[in-house]
């Protein structure tokens, strides 16, 4: 029988509220808000901090604060990655973040989602001595490949991949996978133009 953290990797709903899986994000809550707390100039605490929290982190790696994360150790990064201010990812799902990518500020990547069925979405006679939630959760994952760069205010949502060499642009809610060398942006997120790297 699957655990809920492995239906959850596997795409289908899980129970948000058992116990391996709260004890993940309260484990993740505590590591941010120690990372969170730290002055920009403790790269050595910071990264140690990093390295528990992510599950693989690689080299030049920047995260700025404040950082939000869901559980952690479902996001890995590549090298030379820039995470700025204010980004929050919602990994309940896994985050993969290829090398030389550019995280602009206010970046929202979100893995979990529900249905858009009510019937499916809501327990039906939900009790709340029950120990689950009142409503039904599923979480798809989420690719952003090398040397892309992620303008401000993105969202990112669950299912996405993200192709090598791409620029989203600031504010753009993308709602699909964008292939490898091109600008896209709006919300839905569409390619405007191709980019010739040659």
């Amino acid at each position: 029988m699957k655990t809920e953290l492995q239906k959850c990797l596997d795409g289908e709903i899980f129970n948000t509220s058992d116990e391996e899986i709260q004890k993940i994000i309260h484990n993740a809550r505590r590591l941010t808000k120690n990372y969170n707390s730290t002055i920009s100039t403790d790269s050595l605490n910071r990264n140690k901090i990093l390295t528990e929290l992510f599950g693989n982190i690689g080299n030049n790696v920047n995260v700025d604060t404040p950082f939000y994360c869901d559980y952690g150790r479902h996001i890995s990064v590549g090298n030379n990655v820039i995470i700025h201010i204010n980004c929050t990812f919602v990994d309940c799902n896994k985050i993969e973040i290829g090398n030389n990518v550019l995280i602009a500020s206010n970046v929202q990547i979100y893995t979990a989602t529900h249905s858009t069925d009510v019937n499916e979405r809501l327990v039906d006679k939900w009790d709340s001595d029950s120990g689950l939630p009142y409503f039904r959760t599923f979480s798809l994952p989420i690719k952003i490949e090398d040397n892309v760069w992620i303008g401000g205010g993105v969202i990112i949502l669950p299912g996405v991949s993200i192709g090598e060499n791409s620029v989203i642009g600031a504010g753009s809610v993308v709602t699909k996978s964008i292939p490898a060398n091109s600008v896209a942006v709006g919300n839905p997120c569409k390619v405007i133009r191709k980019i010739d790297n040659y």
